[in-house]
């Protein structure tokens, strides 16, 4: 509602506005009302100068208007006067004009009581009487008029009434009126609600709110809430842990409500140092350990007191049972121990008596025990609390020799606890293992004319047994005394090698020669020292290796032609003619006709080596005369033969050097000097006549037949031996690998004794001379036939 109201007096205007107006609200049309056109108006510059106080209005410039420009509150701007009005000046250019403008400001009910203080706090004493008069302070509002007027109620209560005095300046007097004694253990506070309203239209209310606290007297008894408290508590509980915390009340306030806690007696005495209670807030802590095995129930007598003159007080009691916990692991004592134990014990046998036991109770208290780790070795159970360990499987000194177990024991707890006590079983020895040889059969290769005392092999056995059960002799075992090989033919081991009793070295008891003996096969005993003795076996094949160490051996001559015979002539080393010139023997002669085809036998030269193989495989070679004469040899057979046919300018006769050689390294040779008388057919067979008393001669045409005859046998030998070579060759390569893969299944000890024997080998042409036996330590003795493979050179072919 705008009310305007103006008139001009001495060119003064008046306009009126409400408070809270709204923005942009119109109060007047400065332009009429000071007479001034309207087209004027923006041209002239019209505008307003304040004077003092400013309110939210200002000048329009299109209209001229006067409006509301911002908020306009009269509290502000007057406070509490009575009216309320502002003055200011227009001014006007052009000409230049002052017009005085007054602006009252009307109020409206925009503000609610308000009192000094949202809530007020009264304290009361408890034995207050009933029409006890306290003050109060009253609401205030910043409105004027009858928008100021106020009136005040007091929320319902049984306690207390509002009681309001007005005075002479129209003031108001508040004041709380007690009407019902007060009881702080029944209500300790009051609280109440102070309400104040305007007489505006519509009215506006402000409130407060009364907190009225009743002061306490002591006359009442601290009460606890329980008269006997229980509480568990394991064990291991650490210290400074709450066990539980008692409460005592005291309806009193202040001081006689204050409440003081202490622990009177202890049950048992020694409680006295395991627990402890705050005198202020009633909580009782651990501050010692528990143990359930010592004392496994406590009974605490707990005081509580208020701080009034006299203090009253109350009495509960604390009952803390103790759990038992899994605190103690077991126990394991050795009580007896027997060791060492003997490898050859029983099973059963008793090692060590043990004592386990364990603080707990019940399934915390109930113990099992093992042996860890797996061994031969168990623990039985004999009566509550005592062990036995004893042997479960049989023991084996020389796979264990020593035994380090752990007994453990655990009880049922959860979690369990695990005690051990480790335990040292040493197995003493026994003589229950025999000697063994590295290798059931030693196959031994020597060289002949080793001299005695040389080493010719070595043999191991072992004895896993310790001490002197464990102590190996060695022996050359020859059998018992009626087995022994007779003298004639025969020689017992121990004439060809010894044994070392302490290394088991074998070693030559005399140089072996390989013409006299090729294989000697004994057995060798190692005897430990235990009690009883055990033996083991082992057998020794020594091959003694053929040496180049025989010349080759000239045998009488026969001759195609005609030939003397005459003693053979002692081999002799060398190749030289010189090497025999020197020796006293009959030169062979022989004789050949002229005009003989070539290729007519006049001699053969025989020879024998004693050697065997290579050794022994014989070569002829014409020495001299150099070149090429009339006559050559057969390198194999050695046939003496004309290389062409004979002439008178040969001469009467010719006298030829043959050298014999072997293959060995070095090689041995003999030489033999041939004289060859040449003759006329007609001659020759009256030579032949007369000369038919000598044993030995050939007829020419004998001798050509037998020459033939003779290089023919020569071609079959050299293949049969060859044949044989390679069957030995193969047999050997088989026996390799028997012994290869069958090593590990042989087992020494008493057996009879494989025999491999060998013979001699002469020369490519047979030898006639008896070969020897083999010397082995029992049983009879076999001729058998050894050949080397030679590497042979062509055949010549037989001549014509």
């Amino acid at each position: 509602v705008l009310v305007r109201s103006w008139c001009v007096v001495s060119g003064q205007v008046r306009y009126s506005v409400p408070e809270e107006a709204k923005v942009g609200t119109v109060l007047g049309r400065l332009w009429q009302d000071v007479g001034l056109e309207g087209g004027d108006v923006e041209a002239r510059r019209l505008r307003v100068v304040w004077q003092g106080r400013r309110a939210g209005v200002e000048v329009s410039g299109a209209s001229g208007a006067l409006v509301v420009s911002s908020r306009v509150d009269r509290e502000e701007l007057c406070g509490k006067s009575a009216a309320c009005s502002l003055r200011l000046e227009l001014l006007l250019e052009r000409p230049l004009r002052v017009f005085h403008v007054e602006l009252e400001v009307t109020d409206i009910n925009d503000n609610a009581p308000l009192f000094p203080a949202a809530r007020k706090n009264i304290s009361m004493a408890e034995l207050s009487l009933p029409g006890s008069r306290f003050p109060l302070e009253g609401a205030s509002d910043a409105d004027i008029g009858a928008n100021a007027q106020l009136s005040y109620t007091l929320s319902t209560s049984e306690h207390f009434m509002l009681d309001v005095k007005s005075s002479d300046e129209n003031r108001q007097f508040l004041f709380l009126v007690l009407t019902k004694a007060l009881d702080r253990e029944t209500v300790p506070v009051h609280r109440l609600v102070l309400t104040a309203t305007d007489g505006g239209q519509p009215s506006l209310t402000g409130t407060a709110e009364l907190v009225i606290t009743v002061l306490d007297v002591n006359d009442n008894a601290p009460q606890f809430n329980q008269s006997v408290y229980k509480v568990q508590l394991p064990e291991d509980s650490s210290s400074g842990i709450l066990l539980l915390m008692v409460n005592a009340t005291d309806s009193d306030l202040g001081p006689y409500g204050d409440v003081i806690y202490e622990i009177e007696t202890f049950d048992p005495a020694s409680g006295s140092g395991q627990f402890s209670i705050d005198a202020k807030s009633g909580e009782i802590r651990l501050k010692g350990d528990l143990d359930f095995e010592a004392v496994s129930l406590y009974m605490l007598q707990i005081k509580a007191k208020d701080k009034g003159t006299p203090p009253l007080s109350s009495h509960s009691r604390v009952e803390v049972v103790v759990l038992d916990v899994n605190d103690n692991a077991p126990e394991v004592w050795v009580t007896s121990l027997s060791v060492p134990v003997p490898e050859d014990a029983p099973v059963g046998t008793v090692v060590a008596l043990l004592s386990v036991s364990d603080r707990d109770s019940g399934a915390n208290g109930r113990v099992s025990c093992w042996v860890r780790p797996a061994s031969p070795l168990a623990v039985e159970s004999r009566l509550m609390g005592s062990y036995s360990l004893v042997l479960r499987e049989a023991l084996d000194r020389e796979r264990v020799w020593e035994y380090e177990v752990e007994v453990f024991a655990e009880d049922g707890g959860q979690p369990s606890l695990r005690a051990s006590r480790g335990v040292r079983v040493p197995v003493s020895d026994v003589n229950d293992n025999a000697p063994r040889f590295s290798q059931a059969v030693y196959t031994v290769l020597c060289r002949e004319n080793q001299g005695a005392g040389a080493e010719v092999a070595r043999v191991f056995a072992r004895d896993p047994d310790e001490g002197s059960n464990g102590r190996v002799r060695y022996s050359l075992w020859e059998g018992a005394a009626g087995e022994r090989a007779p003298v004639g033919g025969w020689r017992p081991a121990s004439s060809y090698v010894s044994v070392d009793a302490e290394s088991g070295v074998v070693w030559a008891v005399q140089a072996l020669d390989y013409e006299e003996v090729q294989v000697v096969q004994f057995e060798v005993r190692a005897v430990d020292a235990g009690e009883p003795a055990l033996v083991g076996n082992a057998t020794v094949q020594l091959f003694v290796v053929d040496e180049n160490d025989n010349a080759p051996m000239l045998l009488p001559t026969t001759g195609g032609g005609g030939a003397g015979l005459v003693p053979p002539l002692s081999p002799v080393a060398g190749t030289s003619l010189e090497a025999v010139s020197g020796q006293e023997s009959e030169t062979l002669w022989a004789w050949a006709s002229w005009g003989g085809p070539a290729g007519q036998v006049v001699a053969k030269i025989r020879a024998v080596d004693a050697d065997s193989g290579y050794n022994a495989w014989l070569r002829y070679e014409v020495l001299e005369p150099r070149g090429k004469g009339p006559f050559r040899v057969g390198v194999y057979s050695g046939e003496v033969s004309t290389a062409r046919a004979l002439e008178e300018a040969d001469g009467p006769w010719q006298r030829l050097v043959i050298v014999v050689r072997d293959h060995g390294e070095p090689s041995r040779s003999a030489t033999a000097t041939l004289s060859v008388s040449l003759v006329e057919g007609g001659e020759k067979a009256l030579a032949a006549a007369g000369s038919s008393s000598v044993s030995g001669l050939l007829l020419p045409g004998e001798g050509g037949t037998a020459g033939v005859v003779s290089s023919w046998t020569n071609v079959w030998l050299v293949v049969s031996i060859c044949a044989v070579s390679s069957v030995f060759v193969v047999s050997l390569l088989l026996y390799g690998a028997c012994r290869w893969w069958a090593r590990a299944g042989v087992v020494s000890g008493p057996a009879a004794a494989t025999l491999v024997c060998a013979s001699e080998v002469g020369s490519w042409s047979y030898s006639q001379r008896q070969s020897r036996s083999v010397c082995v330590a029992d049983g009879a003795g076999k001729s058998d036939l050894m050949v080397f493979s030679p590497n042979l050179p062509p055949l010549l072919p037989p001549s014509a």
